[in-house]
This record gives structure tokens, C-alpha cells and sequence, in this order.
């Protein structure tokens, strides 16, 4: 799972925290113990328990049960409890309902995709881009990996993807292609990726079985100059399957992604044309799921 620093565990606490629960100290209440319960009201995949327990561990609760992320919920069922004072179960209470509101929400979404994808196809993986609201990469990561998922690209630090506005730079796809062998020589130890068209996509396999047919001929005297994966950016599923065989006759090393409209509704017929993966931000559009809580005071 993600690690969070203290800090920004202290941060998320602020947000709704900022100094102390004026209500319980008001009603003479904050120093009797009690016990707080966490339960779904409707089915879903559970995401953020380490968050939560984190947060209600620093606000002085005891967590005395919680169910690891990932746990597929039904409607009614309780997943966390924790005891503490009630000023104590009263700070934590939303703090903590809002990351599991949000955070099993993303995951369930993310699992209904995971499930699709491999009903269809098993070598299949849902990949979340990094188009996320900004501020809270840390949760959404969190969360679409508690469904299943994989990140695809946590930055722009990370992983090499040349995208056309980075082949307008170069003078077009010819002219990278031409400058690949100088390229591969800098990805020392990355990967690089394309995000094309089909006729690019095309154009990039020829030349990978084009460098293929060389470096065999020469029996390894040349390096290797292809690339390494495309990204199939809003090719219609219709036409996806075709282009995907074609690339797979010309480079069948090739790993296929694609981007661009998948959603739950249709991850699976994505997934059936043969690519190795759906880039998708959808995961992160996800309603939050209803939650709720019990109290109850001890002695």
C-alpha cells in the first residue's frame, strides 16, 4: 500500500479538526468512553483502512477491529471499530468516513473494471493514469490498487512516453523513428513507450521487425533501436481487435496499451481485443459509497 507520511496524516485530520470538538466540550460529554463502529450500507469494495486506522490512532482511539482493504463488503456489514473518549470518536468519525466514503468508492469501480477486463481476457490489467484530481494521488493510488488495478504512470519522473505533442517537437514520427537507435541508447534502464495512431502504431511495429531481422542477421553485432509498447489512443473497439492482430504478426513482443473512453461499460470488450492493458481515469469519477457509523457510550 501507499505510505503516508505523518504529516500528511496530520494534514487530513485538519481539514476537519482544526483545534477541538467544540460540540462534545460544550455538552460536558468529551471525557466519557464510548465505542464507534464503521458499517456500509451498500455492497462494495472497502479501500483506506490503514488511512483511517492511522488517523484514529492519532487522534487517541484504540482500533480494536478492521477488516484489510480489498475486502468485498456487502450492505449492513460493519468493518472497523475503535474505542476512545467521546471527544476522541467524534473528531475521527468523518475524518475517517470520508476516506472510506471516497476511497471504497474508487476501489469498487476499479474492481467492477478488473472484473470485466478479465472475464474477457485474464492477461488483461486496468492501468489508472495520472489524470487525477490534484492533491490526493496518494488516496486515489491507495484506492484503485485496493481494486485491483495498476498504476500506470505516477508521473512524469517515472516512465518514458512519447506522446504527439513530444513527436511535434521532433518534426513527426518519421523523424523519431530515424532517431530511435540515439534515443535507446538513453533509456538505459526504461522502457519507452509511444502513445499513436493506428498508422503510427503500424509504422513503429514494421520498424521494430525491421531492427528484429537486423540484429538476427548480424547475430547480435547491432543494437537493438525499437521501442518497447504503444498506446493505442481512442481507437474504436470495433477496430481494435484487427489492428491489435497486425501488430502482434509484425512484433509479438510488442506490449499493447489502450487509452482513451474505457469505462466499466465497456472494459471488457477492450479487453477482448487482445491489448495487454486499459489506461483508464475512470476509476477516479466514482460516487462515494454510502457509510455510515454507531456510537455508543460504555458504562
Amino acid at each position: 500500500m501507499v505510505t503516508l507520511s505523518d504529516a500528511r496524516i496530520d494534514e487530513l485530520i485538519a481539514e476537519d479538526v482544526p483545534y477541538i470538538d467544540l460540540t462534545s466540550h460544550i455538552l460536558g460529554i468529551d471525557t466519557q468512553a464510548g465505542v464507534m463502529e464503521y458499517f456500509t450500507r451498500e455492497a462494495c469494495v472497502l479501500a483506506g483502512g490503514e488511512i483511517a486506522a492511522r488517523i484514529a490512532t492519532k487522534l487517541g482511539c484504540a482500533v480494536t477491529n478492521i477488516l484489510p482493504d480489498g475486502t468485498s463488503l456487502e450492505a449492513g456489514q460493519s468493518f472497523m471499530a475503535i474505542g476512545g473518549t467521546a471527544s476522541q470518536l467524534h473528531r475521527a468519525w468523518k475524518v475517517c468516513l470520508n476516506v472510506f466514503d471516497h476511497l471504497s468508492a474508487v476501489a469498487t469501480k476499479t474492481r467492477a473494471m478488473v472484473d470485466a477486463a478479465h472475464a474477457a481476457n485474464p492477461s488483461c490489467e486496468i492501468l489508472t493514469t495520472r489524470k487525477s484530481m490534484p492533491g490526493v494521488k496518494d488516496l486515489l493510488v491507495e484506492a484503485t490498487v485496493a481494486g485491483g488495478a495498476f498504476p500506470h504512470r505516477l508521473g512524469l519522473s517515472e516512465t518514458v512516453l512519447v506522446f504527439d505533442h513530444h513527436l511535434s517537437f521532433m518534426g513527426g514520427i518519421d523523424a523519431f523513428i530515424e532517431q530511435l537507435p540515439q534515443i535507446r541508447s538513453r533509456c538505459i534502464e526504461k522502457k519507452l513507450f509511444v502513445e499513436v495512431n493506428a498508422e503510427q502504431a503500424l509504422a513503429l511495429a514494421w520498424h521494430n521487425a525491421a531492427c528484429t531481422r537486423a540484429c538476427t542477421a548480424s547475430r547480435g553485432a547491432m543494437t537493438w533501436a525499437g521501442v518497447d509498447g504503444i498506446q493505442l489512443d481512442k481507437i474504436p473497439v470495433e477496430e481494435l481487435a484487427g489492428l491489435v492482430g497486425d501488430l502482434r504478426a509484425l512484433d509479438p513482443r510488442l506490449t499493447i496499451i489502450a487509452a482513451g473512453g474505457v469505462n466499466p461499460g465497456n472494459a471488457g470488450e477492450y479487453a477482448a481485443t487482445g491489448v495487454d492493458g486499459l489506461a483508464t481515469t475512470a476509476p477516479f469519477t466514482a460516487k462515494p459509497i454510502d457509510m455510515s457509523v454507531r456510537m455508543r457510550r460504555l458504562g
